[in-house]
């Protein structure tokens, strides 16, 4: 009996190599977002916190990448879509047990959608801080997803402000793996604000969704109405709806000299008159 327990407990260390190596008692990673919130285009400051495991293990790499849930195709299916990553570590020894702290900071890019609006999360909104730990000869690589709070800069929020200030109220957020017509776009998707319309309009539009293309000195704000048509070609009365889009620049320098409020909504009126017998 005494010659079989020696046997196992020399056997232990190379039974933790092996489990390690199916992710079992192996190195794990802990992101931690330091600042309270974001806005696109700044800089996120964070750390991640790398804790070895039951045995000493080689890091191939450490990296953490932006993530966004998006809808693709007619059906609207969703796909996790990386789009910024940034490298931490190459190849390292972790130490059994030891504990290493990694900052880090990610430049956020301009077009980066919005997640929170004064704190408040936007329902829809899935935008995330992805750690990836990558072991040598490890069969599972662990993961940390960290949901990031992305404030909107100072002139998306006075567009959203306005629209609220003329009765239209939030309703969802979404991102659409697309490409909006005659606009300059960087990133392979684009956010639309929902919101449902004020009692003016809630019997001409569904819905009116805003768009927000930020860059270094402006944004590019397009606003999607959802109008509802009165008659249809075939015959019958109107059960569908049309889009039709506006696009208008606000400048960071010049915002505060514009009533967008009263743009808005002369904007939104013109949209809202018939033009046709099928419109």
């Amino acid at each position: 009996m005494t010659a079989n327990r020696l046997t196992c407990w020399q056997d232990a260390p190379m039974f933790q190599k092996v489990m390690a190596s199916f992710g079992q008692g192996g190195a794990t990673v802990d992101a931690r977002i330091l600042d309270r919130h974001v806005r696109p285009g700044g800089t996120l400051h964070g750390e991640v916190i790398l804790i070895g495991g039951q045995v000493d293990q080689e890091v191939e790499s450490l990296a953490v990448t932006l993530l966004a849930r998006v809808e693709e195709g007619e059906e609207g299916q969703t796909v996790d879509l990386p789009f910024q990553n940034v490298q931490l570590a190459g190849k390292e020894l972790v130490r059994a047990g030891a504990q290493i702290k990694v900052p880090f900071e990610v430049q956020m890019p301009w077009e980066t959608p919005v997640t929170t609006v004064l704190g408040k999360y936007l329902t829809g909104m899935a935008v995330g801080l992805q750690t990836n730990l990558n072991l040598a000869r490890t069969v599972v690589d662990p993961q940390d997803v960290d949901a990031i709070p992305i404030e909107p800069l100072p002139a998306q929020h006075r567009i959203l402000d306005a629209l609220t200030r003329i009765g239209f109220k939030f309703r969802d957020a979404n991102l659409e793996k697309n490409r909006i017509d005659g606009v300059d776009q960087q990133l392979p998707f684009f956010q639309e604000i929902n919101f449902q319309p004020s009692p003016a309009f809630a019997n001409v539009f569904d819905e009116v969704a805003v768009s927000f293309l930020a860059r270094p000195r402006d944004v590019q704000v397009v606003l999607d109405v959802h109008k509802r048509v009165r008659v249809l070609k075939g015959g019958g009365l109107g059960g569908r709806t049309q889009s039709r889009l506006a696009s208008f620049v606000v400048e960071y320098a010049a915002m505060g000299r514009t009533n967008w409020e009263q743009q808005l909504e002369g904007w939104l009126r013109e949209a809202a008159k018939p033009r046709a017998i099928f419109d």
